[in-house]
């Protein structure tokens, strides 16, 4: 651990930074973080950036077609709340029915 080393972390620590629990990759060093960036007391170096791409499970994505079916379901459902007349709730239930049974093949077929 150099003298250089110590002195930066010092000065991070008595600006803001805080003492990071996860030691550094590359020598298990004791490292301190400001803005963003971790500096390891022993060996000076800072961990690449790398970008995390998190990846959708195929259940997450949505069809444009599906998502508006979703809408569709919730307008129907509004409309069956309010509504007192018999034969036009039998009409938005039927409707509710076969937006169901779209959405079933959509989902089917993902």
């Amino acid at each position: 651990m150099s003298k250089d080393l110590t002195k930066k972390a010092a000065e991070m620590l008595l600006n803001g930074a805080t003492l990071l629990g996860d030691p550094c990759p590359y020598c298990r060093g004791v490292r301190v973080m400001k803005e963003g960036h971790a500096l390891c007391i022993n060996c000076g170096r800072e961990p690449e950036k790398k970008d995390i791409k998190l990846e959708e499970s195929p259940q997450s994505k949505k069809s444009g077609l599906e998502e508006t079916l979703e809408r569709k379901l919730q307008v129907l459902s509004k409309e069956l709340e309010g509504e007192a007349n018999h034969e036009k709730q039998q009409e938005i239930l039927k409707s509710v029915n076969s937006v169901l049974e779209t959405l079933e093949k959509i989902r089917g077929k993902q």
